[in-house]
């Protein structure tokens, strides 16, 4: 099973991620920001693949960091349980 679970914390952000490429689009997203939630949603679904976001963020700053360090950690996970490229 390609599946992998990552974590990132920096002093604007703490979040997490569990990725499973092998799921059937399985979603339990919470960002603190409803409309990049949906698209993160809409995004799994689509993909057929299983993925759950916890993510905390000065979104009463701005919702930049946020975003930027889940794109971040995203990429990370998905690189990650990809691995050799194989199924």
């Amino acid at each position: 099973m390609r599946k992998q679970k990552m974590s990132r914390r920096t002093s604007e952000t703490d979040i997490k991620i569990l990725l499973n490429l092998d799921g059937d689009g399985k979603t339990n997203i919470k960002t603190g920001i409803e409309f990049f939630d949906h698209m993160l949603n809409s995004f799994a679904k689509h993909g057929f693949f299983d993925l759950e976001v916890e993510a905390k963020g000065d979104i009463g700053v701005d919702d930049h960091h946020t975003v930027e360090d889940v794109g971040i950690l995203l990429g990370e996970v998905f690189n990650k349980a990809i691995a050799d490229k194989k199924g």
